[in-house]
């Protein structure tokens, strides 16, 4: 990142705040001017991003609501680690108050963004500003409620974007609708070829289905054999069990009641859920048999 970052000051700095936003929300996107700011600015925690050279180039707030928005990148300098780490300053300093959870409201196409900082998607999709947007919440820590596919999704992809070395999943077949989605196959592909040694170890109710259909993750995994490894269940009481999950080493994990539904919980810093699913998973993954049909290419 070529930028620095810090809480400001905005009775002092509140010029250059209003320039970047102004810049970016009303000559960018349109936005009226008299809705970029409101009445909870002066009352808000703001950052700002500076350039090597002093000049602002990126703002975020943390309104006392307890909600993130306002998150501003000037153009020129976007894919650089700046809005990541304006979004971990406020998340830190949520976690410092002491905040069980803080929210955001996000533009639909911020929602992988923000889903790998590990916010979860929530509710209905809504127009702000004549824009489309979606909430989203992180708990801080814990699990926070997941509604539908593409809150899952958002989990899957926080849980690869935040594990250290490994990862587990235990799926029946390899959840069609949530596993094969492009964003959860591209999270798990940079998760598997990242530097160092990683494992993602796949427990399977029936390997059959996804060897079938030609499933997008199998795919990766047969070019990564040294890193993905497939497993069967084996024992009957073990073919009944109902629930699908995947967990991290780091304390992250997503479980799902019922398997072919995708409402559940989860979140990047449930550890309680995630040592749960491991002590559960490894035995059922030490008496199951490898799934060497899986590894060939077709």
């Amino acid at each position: 990142m070529s930028a620095s970052v810090a809480l400001a000051d905005y009775a002092r700095e509140h010029a250059q705040v209003h320039a970047v936003r102004t810049t970016v929300f009303v000559e960018g996107q349109g936005v009226p001017a008299g809705l970029e700011r409101d009445a909870l600015d002066p009352l808000s925690t703001h950052v700002l991003a500076r350039d090597s050279d002093g000049t602002p180039v990126g703002t975020a707030r943390l309104t006392p609501e307890r909600r993130i928005g306002r998150m501003a990148v000037l153009e020129s300098h976007r894919g650089r680690g700046i809005g990541e780490a304006m979004l971990a300053a406020l998340v830190a300093h949520a976690r410092a108050e002491g905040w069980p959870e803080v929210g955001l409201h996000a533009q639909l196409h911020a929602l992988p963004f923000y889903a790998r900082a590990g916010f979860v998607p929530c509710g209905p999709v809504f127009t702000e500003a004549g824009i489309l947007h979606r909430h989203m919440v992180r708990r801080l820590p814990g699990a926070s409620p997941v509604e539908d596919v593409d809150a899952a999704a958002a989990v899957v992809v926080a849980l690869a974007g935040h594990a250290r070395r490994g990862l587990g999943i235990y799926s029946r077949a390899l959840d069609p609708g949530l596993l094969d989605r492009r964003d959860v196959v591209d999270a798990l592909r940079r998760f598997a070829t990242r530097p160092g040694r990683c494992q993602v170890r796949v427990l399977l109710q029936d390997a059959g289905s996804p060897q079938r259909e030609d499933a997008p993750l199998l795919a990766l995994a047969q070019r990564l054999p040294s890193v993905f490894e497939f497993r069967q269940t084996s024992d009957p009481v073990d073919d009944r069990y109902p629930s699908a999950y995947v967990f991290n080493d780091t304390g992250g994990a997503l479980f799902r009641p019922l398997g072919q539904r995708f409402e559940g919980e989860g979140g990047i810093e449930a550890g309680h859920v995630a040592r749960r699913l491991a002590h559960a998973f490894d035995p059922v993954w030490e008496r199951s048999r490898p799934c060497t049909e899986l590894r060939a290419l077709g």
